[in-house]
Protein backbone atom coordinates (compact mmCIF):
# COMPACT_ATOMS: atom_id res chain seq x y z
CA UNK A 1 0.00 0.00 0.00
CA UNK A 2 1.65 3.70 -1.11
CA UNK A 3 1.71 6.07 2.04
CA UNK A 4 -0.77 8.56 2.12
CA UNK A 5 -0.20 11.75 1.25
CA UNK A 6 1.30 14.53 3.49
CA UNK A 7 -0.65 16.36 5.10
CA UNK A 8 -0.48 20.32 4.50
CA UNK A 9 -1.48 22.87 7.22
CA UNK A 10 -2.58 26.41 7.13
CA UNK A 11 -2.79 28.54 10.33
CA UNK A 12 -6.03 30.34 10.58
CA UNK A 13 -7.82 32.51 13.25
CA UNK A 14 -10.60 30.54 14.52
CA UNK A 15 -13.35 32.68 13.39
CA UNK A 16 -12.45 31.78 9.37
CA UNK A 17 -14.59 28.96 10.65
CA UNK A 18 -18.04 30.42 10.47
CA UNK A 19 -16.86 33.33 7.80
CA UNK A 20 -15.74 31.31 5.27
CA UNK A 21 -18.76 28.79 4.10
CA UNK A 22 -16.27 26.33 2.72
CA UNK A 23 -14.47 25.68 5.72
CA UNK A 24 -17.95 25.29 7.58
CA UNK A 25 -19.12 22.75 4.94
CA UNK A 26 -15.88 21.18 5.58
CA UNK A 27 -15.85 20.80 9.42
CA UNK A 28 -18.96 19.38 8.86
CA UNK A 29 -18.04 16.88 6.35
CA UNK A 30 -15.72 15.54 8.06
CA UNK A 31 -17.70 15.55 12.02
CA UNK A 32 -19.96 13.19 10.10
CA UNK A 33 -17.45 11.08 8.80
CA UNK A 34 -16.13 10.12 12.65
CA UNK A 35 -18.87 9.52 15.13
CA UNK A 36 -21.48 12.37 13.38
CA UNK A 37 -21.28 14.25 17.36
CA UNK A 38 -23.98 16.85 17.51
CA UNK A 39 -22.22 19.07 19.81
CA UNK A 40 -19.41 19.28 17.23
CA UNK A 41 -21.29 20.47 14.52
CA UNK A 42 -20.30 23.73 13.05
CA UNK A 43 -23.10 25.54 14.38
CA UNK A 44 -22.04 23.81 18.28
CA UNK A 45 -18.21 24.97 17.81
CA UNK A 46 -18.74 28.61 16.76
CA UNK A 47 -21.63 29.23 19.31
CA UNK A 48 -18.95 28.37 22.06
CA UNK A 49 -16.26 29.89 20.56
CA UNK A 50 -18.59 33.07 20.52
CA UNK A 51 -19.33 32.45 24.26
CA UNK A 52 -16.48 31.25 25.78
CA UNK A 53 -13.44 31.99 23.16
CA UNK A 54 -10.88 34.45 24.16
CA UNK A 55 -10.11 35.29 20.46
CA UNK A 56 -6.77 33.28 20.53
CA UNK A 57 -7.73 31.02 19.29
CA UNK A 58 -6.91 29.06 15.69
CA UNK A 59 -7.98 27.10 13.08
CA UNK A 60 -5.61 24.11 11.78
CA UNK A 61 -6.48 23.10 8.43
CA UNK A 62 -5.39 19.93 6.84
CA UNK A 63 -5.15 19.41 3.64
CA UNK A 64 -4.16 15.93 1.03
CA UNK A 65 -3.88 16.83 -2.39
CA UNK A 66 -5.99 19.94 -1.74
CA UNK A 67 -8.67 18.49 -0.23
CA UNK A 68 -9.25 19.28 3.85
CA UNK A 69 -8.75 15.77 5.58
CA UNK A 70 -8.20 17.62 9.38
CA UNK A 71 -9.31 20.48 11.30
CA UNK A 72 -7.68 21.04 14.70
CA UNK A 73 -9.46 24.61 16.40
CA UNK A 74 -5.84 25.01 19.00
CA UNK A 75 -4.81 27.43 21.58
CA UNK A 76 -1.71 28.13 23.11
CA UNK A 77 -1.43 27.16 26.97
CA UNK A 78 2.51 28.65 27.10
CA UNK A 79 5.05 29.68 25.17
CA UNK A 80 5.82 26.18 23.66
CA UNK A 81 2.76 24.45 24.49
CA UNK A 82 -0.91 24.26 22.69
CA UNK A 83 -3.78 22.26 22.92
CA UNK A 84 -7.57 21.81 21.98
CA UNK A 85 -10.07 24.12 22.46
CA UNK A 86 -11.75 22.87 25.41
CA UNK A 87 -14.61 24.87 27.02
CA UNK A 88 -16.45 23.01 29.78
CA UNK A 89 -19.55 22.97 28.05
CA UNK A 90 -17.89 20.78 25.19
CA UNK A 91 -17.91 17.19 26.13
CA UNK A 92 -15.16 16.70 23.52
CA UNK A 93 -12.26 18.35 22.03
CA UNK A 94 -12.30 20.48 19.04
CA UNK A 95 -11.39 18.94 16.27
CA UNK A 96 -12.43 16.56 13.34
CA UNK A 97 -10.84 14.59 10.67
CA UNK A 98 -10.75 11.73 8.10
CA UNK A 99 -11.76 8.51 10.09
CA UNK A 100 -8.93 6.54 7.92
CA UNK A 101 -5.98 9.18 9.99
CA UNK A 102 -4.85 8.29 13.61
CA UNK A 103 -5.00 11.08 15.71
CA UNK A 104 -1.27 10.17 16.60
CA UNK A 105 -0.39 11.01 13.01
CA UNK A 106 -2.14 14.20 13.04
CA UNK A 107 -0.53 15.24 16.49
CA UNK A 108 3.10 14.78 15.01
CA UNK A 109 1.96 16.46 11.94
CA UNK A 110 0.78 19.22 13.85
CA UNK A 111 3.57 19.44 16.40
CA UNK A 112 6.04 19.29 13.50
CA UNK A 113 5.02 21.75 11.37
CA UNK A 114 2.26 24.84 11.42
CA UNK A 115 2.37 25.60 15.07
CA UNK A 116 5.84 27.02 15.10
CA UNK A 117 8.70 25.88 18.07
CA UNK A 118 5.83 24.01 20.12
CA UNK A 119 7.30 21.63 22.68
CA UNK A 120 4.18 19.59 23.65
CA UNK A 121 0.17 19.35 22.17
CA UNK A 122 -2.26 18.07 24.22
CA UNK A 123 -5.47 16.79 22.40
CA UNK A 124 -7.82 16.67 24.98
CA UNK A 125 -11.12 14.75 25.68
CA UNK A 126 -11.05 12.10 23.30
CA UNK A 127 -13.70 9.87 23.07
CA UNK A 128 -12.07 6.22 22.03
CA UNK A 129 -15.77 5.38 20.76
CA UNK A 130 -14.67 7.02 17.30
CA UNK A 131 -11.10 7.43 18.20
CA UNK A 132 -9.16 4.24 18.49
CA UNK A 133 -6.46 5.04 21.92
CA UNK A 134 -3.12 5.12 20.62
CA UNK A 135 -0.29 2.87 22.42
CA UNK A 136 1.35 4.84 24.29
CA UNK A 137 4.76 5.89 22.09
CA UNK A 138 8.50 7.30 23.25
CA UNK A 139 7.01 10.63 22.02
CA UNK A 140 3.37 10.48 23.46
CA UNK A 141 0.91 9.33 26.32
CA UNK A 142 -2.59 9.05 26.44
CA UNK A 143 -3.86 9.78 29.85
CA UNK A 144 -7.84 9.04 31.06
CA UNK A 145 -10.19 11.77 31.48
CA UNK A 146 -13.28 10.02 32.82
CA UNK A 147 -15.67 7.44 32.89
CA UNK A 148 -18.44 7.99 31.00
CA UNK A 149 -21.71 5.70 30.88
CA UNK A 150 -24.22 5.56 27.67
CA UNK A 151 -27.41 3.54 27.47
CA UNK A 152 -28.00 0.78 24.70
CA UNK A 153 -32.02 1.04 24.26
CA UNK A 154 -32.36 -2.87 23.06
CA UNK A 155 -35.47 -5.10 23.01
CA UNK A 156 -38.52 -3.36 24.74
CA UNK A 157 -39.07 -0.95 27.66
CA UNK A 158 -40.64 -3.73 29.94
CA UNK A 159 -37.30 -6.25 29.45
CA UNK A 160 -35.22 -2.93 30.07
CA UNK A 161 -36.62 -1.68 33.14
CA UNK A 162 -36.76 -5.60 34.43
CA UNK A 163 -33.24 -5.40 34.33
CA UNK A 164 -33.30 -2.71 36.52
CA UNK A 165 -32.31 -3.07 40.32
CA UNK A 166 -35.29 -4.06 42.10
CA UNK A 167 -34.43 -1.27 44.80
CA UNK A 168 -34.81 1.30 41.71
CA UNK A 169 -38.15 -0.28 40.36
CA UNK A 170 -39.76 -0.42 44.01
CA UNK A 171 -38.80 3.36 45.07
CA UNK A 172 -39.85 4.69 41.57
CA UNK A 173 -43.19 2.73 41.96
CA UNK A 174 -43.43 4.02 45.44
CA UNK A 175 -43.08 7.54 44.26
CA UNK A 176 -45.80 7.60 42.03
CA UNK A 177 -48.32 6.01 44.21
CA UNK A 178 -47.25 8.30 46.86
CA UNK A 179 -47.42 10.88 44.29
CA UNK A 180 -51.05 10.09 43.25
CA UNK A 181 -51.91 9.46 46.71
CA UNK A 182 -51.32 13.44 47.56
CA UNK A 183 -52.75 14.02 44.72
CA UNK A 184 -50.07 15.70 42.59
CA UNK A 185 -50.05 14.84 38.92
CA UNK A 186 -46.07 13.83 37.50
CA UNK A 187 -45.89 14.11 34.14
CA UNK A 188 -43.26 14.57 31.06
CA UNK A 189 -43.43 17.42 28.94
CA UNK A 190 -41.30 17.58 25.83
CA UNK A 191 -40.02 20.10 24.00
CA UNK A 192 -38.40 20.73 20.62
CA UNK A 193 -39.24 24.16 18.89
CA UNK A 194 -37.18 26.92 18.27
CA UNK A 195 -39.48 29.31 19.97
CA UNK A 196 -39.55 26.89 22.96
CA UNK A 197 -36.19 26.92 23.53
CA UNK A 198 -35.42 30.65 25.29
CA UNK A 199 -38.14 30.03 27.81
CA UNK A 200 -36.97 26.24 28.59
CA UNK A 201 -33.32 27.70 29.25
CA UNK A 202 -34.77 30.37 31.77
CA UNK A 203 -36.71 27.29 33.84
CA UNK A 204 -33.98 25.64 33.65
CA UNK A 205 -31.30 28.08 35.21
CA UNK A 206 -33.99 28.78 37.99
CA UNK A 207 -34.08 25.31 38.89
CA UNK A 208 -30.08 25.42 38.72
CA UNK A 209 -29.66 28.76 39.96
CA UNK A 210 -31.53 27.46 43.41
CA UNK A 211 -28.96 24.45 44.16
CA UNK A 212 -25.95 24.19 45.02
CA UNK A 213 -23.96 24.87 41.35
CA UNK A 214 -25.52 28.75 42.31
CA UNK A 215 -22.83 28.90 45.47
CA UNK A 216 -19.84 28.00 43.21
CA UNK A 217 -20.74 30.62 40.23
CA UNK A 218 -20.97 27.61 37.51
CA UNK A 219 -25.47 27.64 36.99
CA UNK A 220 -27.21 28.36 34.13
CA UNK A 221 -28.30 31.79 33.75
CA UNK A 222 -30.40 33.16 30.79
CA UNK A 223 -27.89 36.42 30.58
CA UNK A 224 -24.97 34.83 31.47
CA UNK A 225 -22.40 32.94 28.90
CA UNK A 226 -23.68 29.48 29.91
CA UNK A 227 -26.92 30.99 29.28
CA UNK A 228 -26.45 32.47 25.97
CA UNK A 229 -24.42 29.09 24.50
CA UNK A 230 -27.22 26.69 25.58
CA UNK A 231 -30.13 29.39 24.36
CA UNK A 232 -28.10 29.59 20.73
CA UNK A 233 -27.26 25.78 20.68
CA UNK A 234 -30.21 24.59 21.56
CA UNK A 235 -32.51 26.91 18.99
CA UNK A 236 -30.38 26.42 15.71
CA UNK A 237 -30.47 22.80 16.22
CA UNK A 238 -34.02 23.16 16.88
CA UNK A 239 -34.26 24.50 13.41
CA UNK A 240 -32.79 21.30 12.25
CA UNK A 241 -35.02 18.71 14.63
CA UNK A 242 -32.29 18.11 16.58
CA UNK A 243 -32.70 19.33 19.92
CA UNK A 244 -34.82 18.45 22.46
CA UNK A 245 -35.59 19.58 26.30
CA UNK A 246 -37.32 16.73 28.31
CA UNK A 247 -39.17 18.48 31.86
CA UNK A 248 -40.72 16.64 34.22
CA UNK A 249 -42.93 18.33 36.31
CA UNK A 250 -45.52 18.31 39.70
CA UNK A 251 -49.07 19.55 38.36
CA UNK A 252 -47.23 23.12 36.62
CA UNK A 253 -44.29 23.20 38.90
CA UNK A 254 -40.83 22.23 36.89
CA UNK A 255 -39.10 19.61 39.21
CA UNK A 256 -36.62 18.45 36.65
CA UNK A 257 -34.95 18.89 33.20
CA UNK A 258 -32.67 17.69 30.87
CA UNK A 259 -31.35 19.79 28.13
CA UNK A 260 -30.63 17.09 25.02
CA UNK A 261 -29.41 16.88 20.93
CA UNK A 262 -29.70 13.81 19.12
CA UNK A 263 -29.33 13.28 15.90
CA UNK A 264 -29.87 10.00 13.63
CA UNK A 265 -30.68 7.19 16.85
CA UNK A 266 -28.35 8.87 19.44
CA UNK A 267 -29.18 11.53 21.90
CA UNK A 268 -27.14 13.28 23.71
CA UNK A 269 -27.71 14.56 27.63
CA UNK A 270 -25.92 17.57 27.47
CA UNK A 271 -27.07 18.93 31.16
CA UNK A 272 -29.74 17.65 33.79
CA UNK A 273 -30.91 19.55 36.99
CA UNK A 274 -33.55 19.03 39.30
CA UNK A 275 -35.12 21.37 42.46
CA UNK A 276 -33.16 20.42 45.33
CA UNK A 277 -35.56 21.45 48.03
CA UNK A 278 -37.65 18.19 46.85
CA UNK A 279 -36.65 15.90 49.91
CA UNK A 280 -39.35 13.32 49.68
CA UNK A 281 -39.02 12.32 46.12
CA UNK A 282 -35.94 11.93 43.05
CA UNK A 283 -37.27 14.09 40.24
CA UNK A 284 -34.49 13.69 38.62
CA UNK A 285 -35.36 9.39 38.61
CA UNK A 286 -39.23 10.16 37.52
CA UNK A 287 -37.86 12.19 34.77
CA UNK A 288 -34.97 9.50 33.36
CA UNK A 289 -37.84 6.74 33.77
CA UNK A 290 -40.39 8.43 31.89
CA UNK A 291 -37.78 9.75 29.09
CA UNK A 292 -36.42 6.65 28.55
CA UNK A 293 -39.82 4.63 28.42
CA UNK A 294 -41.15 7.64 25.84
CA UNK A 295 -38.14 6.39 24.07
CA UNK A 296 -38.80 3.35 23.84
CA UNK A 297 -42.24 3.80 22.70
CA UNK A 298 -41.19 6.40 20.02
CA UNK A 299 -38.23 3.94 18.07
CA UNK A 300 -36.07 6.85 16.84
CA UNK A 301 -33.50 6.83 19.68
CA UNK A 302 -30.88 3.23 20.25
CA UNK A 303 -28.33 4.89 22.59
CA UNK A 304 -28.62 7.66 25.16
CA UNK A 305 -25.23 9.35 25.72
CA UNK A 306 -24.09 11.28 29.11
CA UNK A 307 -20.98 12.48 28.54
CA UNK A 308 -20.45 13.23 32.23
CA UNK A 309 -18.14 11.65 34.67
CA UNK A 310 -19.88 8.63 35.69
CA UNK A 311 -22.08 8.95 39.24
CA UNK A 312 -23.54 5.92 41.39
CA UNK A 313 -26.71 6.50 39.88
CA UNK A 314 -25.58 6.12 36.28
CA UNK A 315 -25.03 2.49 37.63
CA UNK A 316 -28.75 2.17 38.24
CA UNK A 317 -29.84 3.17 34.60
CA UNK A 318 -27.13 0.98 32.77
CA UNK A 319 -24.33 -1.31 32.67
CA UNK A 320 -22.01 0.37 30.14
CA UNK A 321 -18.80 2.98 30.25
CA UNK A 322 -16.03 3.52 28.50
CA UNK A 323 -13.20 5.90 29.59
CA UNK A 324 -12.40 9.25 27.64
CA UNK A 325 -8.79 9.78 27.70
CA UNK A 326 -6.39 12.83 26.90
CA UNK A 327 -3.08 12.41 24.20
CA UNK A 328 0.29 14.52 24.78
CA UNK A 329 2.86 14.67 22.11
CA UNK A 330 6.14 15.84 22.85
CA UNK A 331 8.64 17.22 20.60
CA UNK A 332 11.14 14.55 21.44
CA UNK A 333 11.15 11.45 23.37
CA UNK A 334 13.65 13.34 25.88
CA UNK A 335 10.76 15.74 26.82
CA UNK A 336 8.49 12.52 27.84
CA UNK A 337 11.48 10.88 29.52
CA UNK A 338 11.65 14.38 31.73
CA UNK A 339 7.77 14.82 32.03
CA UNK A 340 7.66 11.25 33.43
CA UNK A 341 10.27 11.60 35.37
CA UNK A 342 8.68 14.40 36.90
CA UNK A 343 5.21 12.81 37.21
CA UNK A 344 6.85 9.91 39.49
CA UNK A 345 8.76 12.34 41.46
CA UNK A 346 5.51 14.58 42.58
CA UNK A 347 3.66 11.01 43.02
CA UNK A 348 6.63 10.00 45.49
CA UNK A 349 6.62 12.76 47.54
CA UNK A 350 3.02 13.01 47.72
CA UNK A 351 3.35 9.37 48.87
CA UNK A 352 5.67 10.58 51.59
CA UNK A 353 3.65 13.17 52.79
CA UNK A 354 0.58 11.31 52.90
CA UNK A 355 2.50 8.97 55.18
Amino acid sequence: MPPSPAIVWQNLPAASLHQDPALSAAWNRLNARRGDVPFLSTEAITASLDSFGTGRERLLVGRQEEAIAAMFLLVRTSAAEWQSFQPSQLPLGAWVADDRLPVLDLARSLIRGPLGFCLLLSVTQIDPLHVARPTDTADSQSSDYIRTAWTELQGSFAEYWNQRGKNLRQNMRKQRNRLAGEGISGHLRVLDQPVEMAAAIERYGALESAGWKAGEGTAIHPENSQGKFYRRLLESAAMRGEAVVFEYLFDDRVVATNLCLRREDVLVILKTTYDESIQSYSPAFLLSQDEIELLYREGRIRRIEYYGRMMEWHSRWTENSRVLYHLTLYRWPLLQRLAEWRRRRKQAGAGASAS
